[in-house]
């Protein structure tokens, strides 16, 4: 089976998330998209996230009408912070049958080359681009590059960040997720 991981905060779940994920199910070879819900990026800081249990409740709540899209806790019982790289040696070790691959942003791909062992995740792993509008350009070895797929995909400006802020001001962020997420957040007061 070919598995897209789409790692992220999910800090929470959006529409635009949902979008991009449904796309590469629907319109690439993959046969499942997994959300791995991320305890803490090197990356960002960790005092904005929520608790890492209720996000992925969230990305279950998010993911539960679509047969191709999982939430995934994998990264939960990892050493942290956490990279990329030992998620995918850990689970192709706990699924052998499995070929894992990776879903990301342009954006994304324009700093990969400052990940950990890129080189290695290229070597055993595909990846797949969807569109971001972001400043910069992606370094030329990963423009022609046999593992890296571009996938056409609507390009999504909405953003977690855009949703905490809009609760934090009282604003109807209904719309933006989807409805069981939105119940959640607003059962829970999250946010405020």
């Amino acid at each position: 089976m070919k598995i897209g991981l789409f790692f992220g905060s999910f800090n929470p779940i959006h529409v635009g998330h949902l979008i991009i994920a449904n796309q590469m199910a629907e319109n690439s070879d993959l046969d499942q998209v997994w959300f791995v819900v991320t305890p803490h990026s090197p990356f960002k800081k960790k005092s904005t996230l929520l608790d890492n249990y209720d996000r992925l409740e969230m990305v279950h709540l998010a993911t539960k009408d679509y047969d191709n899209l999982k939430p995934s806790d994998i990264e939960f019982n990892l050493p942290q912070p956490n990279y990329t790289i030992n998620t995918l040696t850990y689970l192709k070790e706990k699924f052998p049958n499995h070929d894992f691959s990776l879903i990301m942003g342009e954006d994304n791909l324009k700093g990969f080359h400052k990940w950990k062992n890129y080189e290695l995740i290229l070597e055993y792993h595909s990846i797949y681009v969807y569109p971001r509008i972001a400043e910069g350009t992606v370094d030329t070895q990963f423009n022609s590059h046999p593992k890296i797929q571009r996938v056409d995909a609507p390009i999504m400006q909405l953003s977690s960040t855009y949703i905490r802020n809009a609760i934090k001001e009282g604003k109807n962020i209904r719309p933006l997720v989807p409805e069981h997420v939105w119940k959640y957040i607003d059962d829970m007061q999250f946010y405020r």
